[in-house]
């Protein structure tokens, strides 16, 4: 997580309400930020593009939220993806395998 209390803000405000899917120029705006500024304070903090950043933040609320025994469809619409299928591809994209399976390996180790 980062350091950087406005940076701390959106992280804080993306896990309160994971489906708003607002682009970096919004974010920026609601932090009294430009957009340049808050793209080179994200790559500081976090070593990656905002994009990056909430995308990776996104597979941690999600992994969590599987744990905790939600229903893949369920978790897919509360992070704001619009079906399934995207959501899985982001997952397996992110962690190399699909929610199930990913699921069910850390269960067994």
């Amino acid at each position: 997580m980062p350091c950087d209390a406005r940076l701390r803000r959106i992280a804080d405000l993306i896990m309160a309400t994971p489906g708003d899917r607002a682009t970096l120029d919004i974010w920026a705006k609601r932090t009294g930020m430009s957009e340049r500024n808050l793209a080179r304070l994200t790559v500081r903090e976090t070593g990656m593009s905002f994009g990056s950043w909430r995308q990776q933040l996104m597979v941690m609320l999600a992994v969590g939220r599987l744990a905790e025994g939600v229903a893949i469809q369920q978790v897919a619409a509360d992070l704001g993806y619009e079906s399934v299928p995207s959501f899985v591809t982001m997952f397996r994209k992110t962690l190399g395998a699909a929610p199930g399976r990913y699921m069910a390996a850390r269960q067994a180790g």
